[in-house]
C-alpha cells in the first residue's frame, strides 16, 4: 500500500486494530485513548467525533490540537523501519503512533510509554 492510500484511509477502520492488539494483552481501551490524545492533544470527545465521522488520517495529524513535543522520544523498529532515522513526515507520525501502541501491547507501563 502506498502512503497516499494509507494517508486517505480513515482512522476508524485502523482503530480497531490497536484495540484488539492492546486488548490480547489484557490491556483497555482507555489506556489506547490516552495514547493517542497524548500523542495528538485530542480530548476523547474529539476523539469519538473522529471516529464517528471517518476522518483520514492526514486530516487526523494536520488537525491535532497539539502534538506531543515529546513525541521525539519514541525510538525503535516499527514495520522494519527505525522511526529515529525517519524524515519528519506525515508517515513518521503515523509509526510513532504505531509504536507506541506496541509498546502497550508488550506490557510497558503507560509511565514509560508517554515519556
Amino acid at each position: 500500500m502506498n502512503d497516499n492510500k494509507i494517508y486517505e484511509m480513515a482512522f476508524s477502520r485502523v482503530y480497531p486494530h490497536y484495540l484488539t492488539k492492546a486488548h490480547k494483552k489484557q490491556r483497555t481501551k482507555e489506556e489506547v485513548d490516552q495514547i493517542i490524545t497524548w500523542l495528538t492533544g485530542y480530548n476523547t470527545a474529539q476523539l469519538e467525533t473522529i471516529l464517528e465521522e471517518e476522518t483520514d488520517f492526514k486530516t487526523f495529524f494536520e488537525q491535532a490540537p497539539k502534538l506531543n513535543a515529546h513525541r521525539n522520544l519514541v525510538t525503535g523498529v516499527i514495520c522494519g523501519i527505525r522511526v529515529e532515522e525517519m524524515e519528519p513526515t506525515l508517515m513518521k507520525e503515523i509509526r510513532i503512533l504505531d509504536k507506541l501502541i506496541d509498546e502497550l501491547a508488550k506490557g510497558k507501563t503507560m509511565e514509560k510509554i508517554l515519556r
